[in-house]
């Protein structure tokens, strides 16, 4: 790849992710503390990143694949988003921020899938080059909670609301950004009039005919319903529990992060997919097992641990996921099938994790506010384990090893 073309793409991955992280940590905490709200109510304010994934496919298949370059829709959603999230950073109570959160993360979860497929097709081996530039994503992400906790301290401040402007002001800057990326005209430009199979993305879903990318579209989903938990709870716990700079040491979690990132190319090519997802899945139950029991004192090291962990889950099960995607869809679909597997994880899986989430939240909350963050834990810890048990089942059992598009496949394969 071209050094221009690669310092574009991973500038485009940083700004992308500094986004998003620059206030979904915190969000949790902000409308507990700042907004007072209930755990259905920030369960619903999360679930819109779902919303937003289950709608993501729809726009992709209408617009990327077919009628508008890659990087032109994606600069007009991040203006959009920019206005967008100024709104919400104006929003004094729950009532008036739910409906502009919403609208907001309609616009960026498909933005998410765009800058896989802008990414994808510049490359000629995405399983050896996107994780060096996916990495540049998860830097984004660090440097927005080092930002938040450490260099302006809002979280300790109670100054949450700014985190909102400040991802007011970096979406306007990627959306005018957006328009200079290298070009990712539309695939399917000059064909026949679209039919509605086609306007709706749903060619994407042949895919599942495949049994092996089945089970891994499931997988994804069921997953997904844990790692709602960690997303939705981890920031409100550990500042519940006393622990200092909260957001800026989450941001552990991204450094391991881009830690296995590299590491990825390397222990799929020689472990292969599935031991490479078992990891993943196991590394979510041992996180979870970590926060039920750590604390402030001396237990302190497993919520650091548990943090720390974040790379392995992270990377292990949801970039590798995305590399296969990208593999099994072909040219011919890559945007819409990189919208198909945001609608399974960050769509349905996590709308049903952010729903259980606050339900759970709720029913381990004391009248006096207190919370029983044990039980709380130990419930997605043993969703985690459910599911790895199930897939190292199936997987094993019941059908074949995938191929990879990397070197040495029968090795992989055999793995």
């Amino acid at each position: 790849m071209p050094l221009n073309i690669r310092i574009k793409l991973s500038l485009m991955m940083f700004l992308e992710f500094f986004v998003w992280g620059a206030w979904f940590v915190t969000m949790g905490t902000y409308l507990s503390t700042v907004l007072s709200s209930s755990g259905d109510e920030i369960s619903a304010a999360y679930s819109t990143q779902s919303l937003g994934a289950i709608i993501a496919p729809f726009i992709i298949g209408l617009i990327a694949d077919r009628f508008f370059s890659a990087q032109r829709i994606m600069g007009v959603l991040h203006l959009l988003g920019a206005g967008l999230m100024f709104f919400v950073a104006q929003s004094g109570q729950f009532s008036t921020f739910f409906p502009f959160i919403l609208l907001y993360m309609i616009i960026y979860m498909p933005t998410l899938a765009l800058v896989n497929s802008i990414s994808f097709r510049q490359m000629k081996d995405p399983s050896a080059e996107f994780s060096t530039i996916r990495l540049w994503g998860t830097i984004g992400w660090i440097a927005a909670g080092l930002l938040i906790g450490y260099t302006f301290q809002w979280e300790a401040k109670g100054m949450l609301e700014n985190t909102f402007y400040l991802s007011a002001a970096v979406s306007a800057l990627l959306g005018l950004y957006s328009f200079f990326l290298p070009d990712t005209p539309p695939v399917h430009a000059g064909d026949a009039k679209p039919t509605m199979r086609d306007i709706l993305g749903l060619d994407a879903l042949s895919l599942l005919k495949d049994k092996n990318f089945l089970f891994f579209f499931i997988s994804s989903i069921l997953i997904c319903i844990p790692l709602a938990f960690y997303y939705q709870n981890a920031n409100l716990f550990l500042n519940d529990i006393g622990m200092k700079n909260a957001a800026g040491n989450m941001t552990l979690g991204q450094v391991s992060e881009v830690f296995f990132m590299l590491l990825l190319p390397i222990f799929i090519k020689r472990f292969g997919l599935k031991m490479t997802l078992l990891i993943g899945m196991l590394a979510w139950i041992l996180r979870y097992v970590l926060f039920a029991l750590g604390s402030s004192g001396e237990e302190m090291w497993m919520l650091f641990t548990g943090i720390i962990l974040h790379g392995i889950c992270y990377d292990f099960f949801f970039v590798s996921g995305q590399i296969y995607t990208d593999y099994k869809a072909g040219e011919k679909f890559k945007s819409s099938a990189q919208g198909l597997i945001t609608l399974a994880t960050y769509g349905v899986g996590m709308f049903i994790g952010f729903w259980l989430a606050g339900i759970i939240f709720d029913h381990y909350t004391d009248p006096g506010g207190g919370h029983h963050w044990k039980h709380i834990w130990l419930i997605p810890a043993g969703i985690a384990t459910f599911v790895m048990l199930l897939y190292a089942y199936l997987k094993m059992k019941r059908f074949r090893p995938d191929k990879l598009p990397i070197q040495n496949r029968s090795h992989a394969c055999e793995k």
